[in-house]
């Protein structure tokens, strides 16, 4: 699929998801329908190294759904990743399996969790807990990050869905996000031959060494999917919102108008936030571009070009996140106290983006473009940024 046929694709797609959104928001099952959907569509086989195609095509299905946005932005990532790692091999692998079968990949990979690979003869065995284990209840390949048994490494891992071993907890039941699937997963004693190790690393790694700059990059690929995926619940918001005020809001009686759609405060807070909508989502296109050039450059990336990467995506990510948050309540004072009813799901795009901006603090964003301003220091190199 090329990237004119993947926009168009996607915009279909998201209309199909938006049309029954508050019915299955509510309902809030796995999303094994969805991913179905996604599958149909040919989606799922995107071109992963095409940054540009694979957050455009991300931003547009989740203004219709950003919990399925949500799931397709991360398995682009992850497929993506899999080639950073010494397993080239099972990286190509895994990419023809996805275009050939149609598979959905996820991962476990929150810097907090707690997972073991331990020797077991000639395989390994993977324990432990992951949290917020987005789409792995529904995936059909799992990457695994985990710690080796002696401490002295890291290692990454892909599992097939229904592997003995692996359970999933149903525990997502939170504000937003309600279709991502992404609650805990469980690992009791898993068996992985040593043919799907993806790679293995150092636990402590020389930040400064050629490889571990190139790793380095999945931290920054999760923020920009991050960013673009809030730009599409603004974008689901607004269209929504403007759609409810043509059709049902009712003007208010001081305004002597027969149409609320007629009101100049209605128009001027419309237009505000119109405005602040392409300004966020130029920032989002730009933080695409530098993580496309950090990418592009290779192992010959600098930690100079590497941080100016960081601040670009640092920056598109706090202002995605402000304007998410802002305009998904401000769109209420715009479609009046009846657009407040369960019933119309406008709710639905605050509580997803209000879930989604907690994923990292942006107060930490803001202190390091801050720190750069005055000092000219690039962010140090963390799981998320």
């Amino acid at each position: 699929m090329n990237p004119t046929e993947a926009i168009i694709t996607a915009s279909a797609v998201a209309e199909r998801l938006r049309k029954d959104a508050v019915e299955r928001n509510h309902a809030n099952q796995p999303p094994l329908a969805e991913i179905e959907l996604l599958r149909e569509s040919g989606l799922l086989a995107v071109d992963p190294d095409d940054h540009p195609t694979t957050h455009a095509v991300t931003r547009l299905v989740a203004a219709g759904d950003a919990s399925i946005g949500h799931l397709l932005g991360y398995h682009y990532l992850h497929l993506w990743r899999a080639s950073l790692y010494d397993n080239g091999e099972l990286s190509r692998s895994l990419r023809h399996d996805v275009v050939t079968n149609r598979l959905f990949v996820a991962a476990v990979s929150n810097p907090r969790d707690t997972v073991t690979a331990t020797a077991a003869g000639d395989v390994l065995s993977v324990s432990g807990r992951g949290a917020f284990a987005t789409g792995c209840a529904v995936a059909d390949r799992l990457f695994i990050s985990a710690t080796r048994a002696d401490r002295e490494a890291r290692l990454v891992v892909v599992a097939h869905r229904g592997a003995d071993g692996i359970s999933h907890p149903p525990d997502w039941d939170n504000l937003g996000q309600r279709l991502s699937a992404s609650g805990s997963i469980v690992f009791q004693d898993v068996r992985v031959d040593p043919s799907d190790v993806l790679g293995t690393f150092p636990v402590e790694e020389n930040e400064s060494s050629p490889r571990w700059l190139r790793l380095s990059l999945v931290s920054l690929a999760f923020q920009a999917v991050l960013t673009q995926i809030l730009v599409g619940i603004v974008e689901g918001a607004l269209a929504e919102a403007a759609q409810y005020t043509r059709e049902r809001s009712r003007p208010w009686p001081a305004s002597g108008l027969e149409n609320a759609a007629d009101d100049p405060y209605v128009l001027a807070g419309y237009g505000e936030l119109d405005a602040t909508l392409r300004a966020t989502r130029l920032l989002a296109d730009d933080a695409t571009r530098a993580f496309t050039e950090a990418d592009a450059t290779g192992l010959a990336l600098t930690s100079a070009e590497r941080g100016r990467a960081a601040l670009t995506i640092s920056a598109a990510k706090v202002m995605s996140s402000r304007t998410a948050t802002e305009a998904t309540s401000r769109i209420f004072e715009l479609t009046g106290a009846r657009a407040t009813t369960r019933s119309s799901g406008l709710d639905r795009f605050w509580r997803d983006a209000r879930t989604l901006t907690l994923h990292d603090p942006l107060v930490y964003k803001v202190r390091e473009l801050g720190t750069s301003r005055l000092t000219g220091e690039v962010p140090p190199i963390t799981a998320y940024s």
